[in-house]
């Protein structure tokens, strides 16, 4: 029996002989899918399968998974679920697909996307092409200096509750696709092995951790929150990034209000605001006289909240702005300190830097976007580490901490772009 396998040509798959299928899907799709999920990365499922493990046999697993899709065979695996910390002291599930099934779920979201965007609000930010959690953080900052007012909005177990019949009619306003329809609702019934093995059928909710969901996720709330507010509150601007979400109002009494109204839409839907994790803040600032219990949120790893700041004319005044988190400066330092860069003596300085490096860019680039000093406190703490890491390498700098600063800082001034932070001007004090 002639097999119409996948044929890789310089980079390239060939087709060589058509193949009649229930669905047409072609085989580019599939090699297109697994392209980004080879560029995302992931741990492996249920079947202990990482990437390159499926790369090992990568023309005979994506013919087979292509195969299955394209006629309709393909059933996804369980969900492995590993739990992770929660900021309130909870743990949180995410969903690990396989690799094939990643592949698979991406092939979905390849098709749905150019459908859906064109829907989706202006203002949802979360999972998007050419949207950002930094514009989300951009815009949220300018509203609120319009309004006085903001609503953080916090959604219980959005992703566990999600109505599986609400989503499918969500879904089947914008596709008839068969195989998009079939496929969406294998995934939503699929089975979740828990971390002890067990297997349990989900009634509701989308795994975090699969590469359908947040298409998924979105569409959901644009309908339960976006277009809702769009239609009945046009005037009330929004930010949401996923379940994320900050409403911003002129008033105390409009923001209770609101928070009533969306309650009882939330509900409507099958999902609910989290009882003590919803505020209403005021945004406090030089102009804004009062007090409030509650004068600051956090949103997307910044704290909004009343700041000293420096206008254009030099002169300080309190500003209602973003900086970066204490949870995430909290986990930044962990993160640090799990690096153990003290007992490092077999690397050079230029080693370290190499290494690191990519990791303090990405904090920069994300957490420095907004009153940048607010990380420096941070970086601190990597610099004192790196006196230590010099104390423990170089004989003449041990047992003296003050003379491995001024070492480690007259480095810092001959070259400043050793490190990231070090072009920042966040350096060891350099003396003689």
């Amino acid at each position: 029996m002639y097999r119409s396998a996948f044929v890789l040509v310089n980079q390239r798959w060939e087709e060589p002989v058509p193949t009649a299928k229930p669905f047409c899907i072609a085989k580019r799709m599939v090699w297109e899918a697994y392209k980004r999920v080879k560029a995302n990365q992931g741990a492996a499922g249920v079947d202990e399968e990482s990437l390159a493990d499926f790369e090992a046999n990568l023309t005979n697993n994506l013919y087979k998974l292509w195969n299955r899709l394209a006629s309709g065979s393909y059933f996804p695996p369980p969900v492995r679920t590993v739990l992770i910390p929660k900021r309130d002291g909870g743990q949180r599930a995410l969903g690990i697909p396989t690799v094939s099934d990643r592949i698979a779920q991406t092939v979905v979201a390849m098709v749905l996307e150019p459908v859906l965007e064109p829907q989706f609000h202006p203002d949802s930010y979360g999972y998007r092409p050419g949207k950002s959690a930094i514009q989300a953080l951009g815009v949220a900052r300018q509203r609120c200096w319009r309004s006085d007012w903001v609503l953080d909005l916090d959604i219980k177990g959005f992703f566990d509750n999600l109505d599986h019949s609400l989503l499918l009619r969500a879904l089947r306003k914008h596709t008839a696709c068969p195989w998009v329809l079939l496929y969406v609702t294998r995934w939503l019934q699929a089975l979740v092995q828990e971390q002890d093995g067990t297997l349990i059928q989900r009634g509701q909710g989308v795994p975090q951790g699969g590469c359908i969901s947040p298409v998924l996720a979105n569409l959901f709330l644009h309908y339960a929150f976006d277009a809702w507010m769009q239609r009945e509150h046009p005037s009330i601007p929004f930010e949401r990034y996923a379940d994320d979400i900050i409403a911003h109002c002129q008033s105390e009494v409009q923001a209770r209000w609101l928070q009533a109204r969306i309650a009882t839409r939330l509900a409507q839907c099958h999902l609910a605001l989290h009882p003590t994790k919803t505020h209403i803040v005021y945004c406090k600032d030089v102009d804004r006289r009062g007090t409030f219990p509650q004068e600051r949120f956090d949103f997307l790893g910044y704290t909004f909240r009343p700041r000293r700041s420096k206008n254009r004319r030099g002169e300080y005044f309190i500003n209602f702005t973003p900086a970066v988190s204490a949870r995430a400066t909290k986990a930044m330092r962990q993160t640090i300190r799990s690096w153990r860069l003290h007992l490092r003596s077999d690397k050079t300085l230029d080693d370290l830097s190499r290494m690191f490096n990519p990791i303090l860019r990405g904090w920069v680039q994300y957490y420095g976007q907004y009153y940048k000093s607010a990380l420096y406190a941070t970086f601190r703490v990597l610099d004192r580490i790196l006196v230590k890491w010099a104390m423990r390498k170089y004989k003449k700098l041990k047992g003296h901490q003050r003379r491995a600063t001024h070492w480690l800082g007259r480095i810092a001034q001959r070259q400043p772009r050793l490190f990231v932070h070090w072009q920042m001007g966040v350096r060891p004090a350099a003396g003689r």
